[in-house]
């Protein structure tokens, strides 16, 4: 009878005390169950095997033995395949639970580019290792340039909301805008400055994967989220 061992490429049959090999073939949903769930149909066709085998070339036991051991491997492997699916649809379940629970909410999420409202403000967060002047930068979608300002930093978190108005003073429209950050610490040496936008969760795609959230009309991968503030909090 056969056996299909999910850790070996290749799958034994032993016919009498003849071996030979075939190509796997990935079981089905119903056929792991099988597996898994038949010890008791296994030991009879063993039995079975035992008591008609040829008495002149009988079933060797080290063949016997093999059969017993790839099954029990088998069946741990199918077993513990089961426990993994339902573990991850676990997570993914308390994912969706906690993607769904940030719509309407204030989320920081990595990356330059936030949305600017009608009326409202494009808001980021400057991540600096140490206190710095800053050039800060914002640009359009086409890469225009639209407003410049120098801003002090300080070592960690500094908050920087622009409210829309271009340096000539006029004011931008609605949109998406991308921060750029020129840093410079007191010695003048350039330093890395990471930038986060802010903004609230619209919705929320559950069929993607990731789940996506959208922030502004641009969406983020649920795991790019670095925190949850409320409304009237500040970065």
């Amino acid at each position: 009878m056969g056996i299909e061992s999910t850790s070996s490429p290749q799958k034994a049959v032993a016919t009498g005390s003849k071996t030979r090999t075939e190509e796997p073939v990935k079981p089905s949903a119903s056929a792991r169950a099988g597996i898994a769930d038949n010890f008791q149909s296994f030991l009879t066709l063993l039995t079975t095997q035992l008591n008609h085998q040829n008495p002149l070339d009988p079933l060797n036991v080290n063949q016997f033995t093999q059969q017993l051991v790839q099954f029990a491997q088998v069946e741990q492997q199918l077993k513990g395949n089961t426990l993994l699916e339902r573990l991850v649809e676990a997570q993914k379940s308390t994912q969706s639970t906690q993607a769904l629970m940030l719509v309407g909410r204030t989320a920081v999420v990595d990356g330059s580019d936030a949305s600017l409202a009608k009326g409202g403000s494009a808001v980021w967060n400057l991540r600096s290792p140490k206190s710095a002047t800053a050039t800060v930068s914002v640009r359009n979608v086409t890469g225009q340039l639209v407003y410049s300002a120098t801003r002090a930093l300080n070592s960690g978190d500094t908050s920087f909301s622009w409210d829309g108005q271009a340096s000539n003073g006029a004011m931008c429209p609605p949109g998406q805008y991308r921060l750029v950050v020129d840093a410079k610490d007191i010695g003048g040496k350039s330093i890395a400055v990471a930038a986060e936008a802010q903004g609230v969760v619209e919705s929320v795609d559950l069929t993607k994967s990731p789940i996506m959230l959208s922030i502004g009309g641009r969406n983020y991968p649920l795991d790019s989220v670095r925190r949850v503030i409320h409304a009237s909090a500040r970065v």
